[in-house]
């Protein structure tokens, strides 16, 4: 018989200590290498912050995807085992690519990536499962977004695309247990000044891209989702050509849960990022 885990102290607000960067004026380098790109150099000057993280849960039926940059979504997935990157790909995908159509409109969904991460890193070694990201960023920047788009698609179809409003969003979850160790905190993008995000080189092994790292600003407001479970995901955007005030970058980082339970078992999640094209259907 398994022993009973400890339940968790939910509180409405905690502190924790994160990893921001200091802006020295040379651009930072962040290069996933090794087996499966699952070890993660960076040359930034890290400045370690203490911030208060709200409870969201109160609170998520206000949050919106334009508005905030993240929202919390009811969503059952089908899928038996997120360890099977055949199911996953199969049956999360059209999952996936449902809810961004369905619930923001979206004429065309590209999904063009997933990534498991754990915990554990005896898991995350025999397994090649990437760590949680411990540094406050935001995955693409002006320069990086359309880009990605370039890198994905022929270059008439991308150039196309491009004249209309396309956005990058991620969507992640819990794919076992409830998240109870090293949750995500989540930044209210109206809470994020244009002079916070510092762009950072973003080395991968067949390409070179860009993301956003952030500069402390006490004005940041964030927040988290405890016990976040399989049937629920966090949306988020990280990129948006629209420059009409809606939200465009979401900053977010793993963060040591001071309430967590000594005997909680190591955080499991899956992120997916797609592309969200708005362009009128011909």
């Amino acid at each position: 018989m398994t022993q009973a885990q400890s339940e968790p102290t939910v509180l409405e607000m905690i502190e924790a200590t994160v990893s921001y960067i200091f802006d020295t004026g040379v651009k930072p380098v962040s290069a996933t290498v090794g087996p499966g790109g699952r070890l993660r150099q960076r040359t930034a000057n890290v400045d370690q912050q203490k911030i208060r993280i709200q409870n969201a849960r109160s609170l998520q039926d206000e949050f919106t995807l334009d508005t905030h940059g993240f929202e919390l979504a009811p969503q059952k997935s089908a899928v038996k085992d997120f360890f099977n990157e055949e199911e996953i790909k199969s049956v999360y995908y059209p999952e996936i690519e449902q809810l961004i159509k369905g619930r923001y409109g979206a004429s065309r969904v590209l999904i063009f990536d997933h990534t498991l991460r754990s915990g554990d890193e005896t898991v995350r070694a025999e397994k090649f499962y990437r760590e949680p990201v411990p540094i406050v960023h935001n995955d693409y920047t002006d320069w990086s977004g359309p880009q990605r788009v370039r890198d994905l698609l022929p270059a008439d179809e991308a150039e196309a695309l491009l004249q209309h409003r396309m956005a990058i969003i991620q969507v992640w979850r819990a794919i076992r247990e409830p998240i109870r160790s090293h949750p995500l905190a989540i930044c209210d993008s109206r809470s994020v000044a244009p002079q916070d995000l510092i762009a950072a080189e973003r080395r991968h092994e067949d390409r070179v891209g860009e993301i956003y790292q952030l500069t402390y600003n006490p004005d940041h407001r964030w927040f988290y989702f405890p016990e976040m479970h399989r049937d629920e995901a966090l949306v988020f955007k990280v990129y948006d050509s629209e420059t009409d005030g809606r939200a465009r970058f979401t900053a977010h980082v793993s963060f040591e849960d001071p309430t967590t339970p000594a005997d909680a078992p190591p955080r499991e999640s899956i992120e997916i990022r797609a592309i969200a094209f708005f362009a009128p259907i011909a």
